[in-house]
Parts: C-alpha cells; structure tokens; sequence
C-alpha cells in the first residue's frame, strides 16, 4: 500500500492530509528555511519545500514524502512569515488588511525509493475586512497567530474577516489539496 510522509509538524497540514484517504505518517523536517526573496516568492516557497521534502526523503527507503512552505506576500511586495510575537502579529494583520494580499505554498512530492521529485505551487489572493485594533487583540486571544504564516487562520476565527479568495481555499489552510493530489497522480498515486 502506498505511504505518503507528510514532512511537517503543522497540525493544519496533518489535518488536510487526512482528506486523501490514504495511509500517512508525519516526520518533520529539520532543514533550515530560508526567508530572503532574492529569487522572487515562487522561487522561495518552492525551494523551501524541496529542501523539507530532501531532508525527510534521506530517511526513508520508501514512501512518498510531501514537503510543503507556505508565506504570505503583501500588497507593499512584503513577505510575512509566521510573526515572533504578538506586537508582530497585530502589526502584519492590519497591512494584510488595508488590500488584497496572496498566499504562496511551494509543495514537493518525492519518492524516497528512486529520489525522483515532482515541483510547484499555488497561489490564492485574500480579500479581508479591516479590523479595529481592539478587535485584532480580541482575535489573537482566540488564536494563537505565532505557528500561522501572516498570523491567521481562514479555517477557524479567521473566517470572520476574510470574506473572499481567488483559489484554492485549502492552499490559504497550508496544503493545497487539489494541487497535491496532480502531483501524487504522476507517481500513479491515485486519490479518487
């Protein structure tokens, strides 16, 4: 039976791995991410990916091992990782909610038995309504922003104020599901 080793500790992604309906384990990846866009966001979430999917990849003889990076990227060209601290936290959320922003995930599928390796990404533009500073801080004491990139949630609290996207929903979760299950097709890993 085929294995998939999701290379991530996030439990957004644990989550979202689970609707596939195939066996997995999760093992997270030790490599270090880099966070400078010297090649543009595309070519940062990709990377990012790969190297998780490689680190994770060196420890298995079998399976298929999913790496995936996510970032947000602001409407003033600003990438907004997971913030340090709460004063961060509230700072990124009212920039992502003057304008549209876009959420980038690079996702990497290998197969640890042959190290061939399948690459992309998705993108998904995020429309929020603003917040007063009151509400934001009422919000992060519901939500935990720090495991989150841009310090938010659309799948729980964060519901309340993004009221449309253009994409894929799930790629906003950490784990674009519709993209993944064409790559996995490529290793005749069939999801439907």
């Amino acid at each position: 039976m085929t294995q998939l080793i999701l290379a991530s500790a996030s439990p957004q992604r644990r989550d979202l791995i689970k609707i596939l309906g195939l066996p997995f384990i999760v093992s997270p990846s030790q490599a270090q991410e880099q966070s400078t866009l010297s090649r543009g966001v595309v070519h940062l979430v990709k990377h990012n990916a790969f190297i998780k999917a490689s680190d994770v990849a060196s420890r298995f003889k079998s399976g298929f091992v999913i790496g995936c990076d996510t970032v947000v990227f602001s409407h003033k060209k600003r990438l907004i990782l997971k913030p340090r601290d709460y004063k961060e936290a509230k700072k990124n959320l009212l920039e992502l909610m003057e304008k549209p922003h876009w959420v980038y995930s690079g996702i990497v599928v290998i197969d640890a038995k042959t190290k061939k390796a399948v690459v992309d990404y998705e993108k998904t533009k995020v429309f929020m309504k603003p917040l007063s500073s009151q509400e934001i801080d009422r919000y992060h004491k519901k939500v935990y922003p720090m495991d989150k990139a841009g310090g938010f949630d659309i799948e729980g609290k964060g519901a309340m104020f993004i009221y449309r996207i253009e994409g894929c929903y799930f790629n906003v979760v950490g784990l674009p599901l519709a993209k993944l299950s064409q790559m996995l097709k490529k290793f005749h890993v069939e999801v439907i």
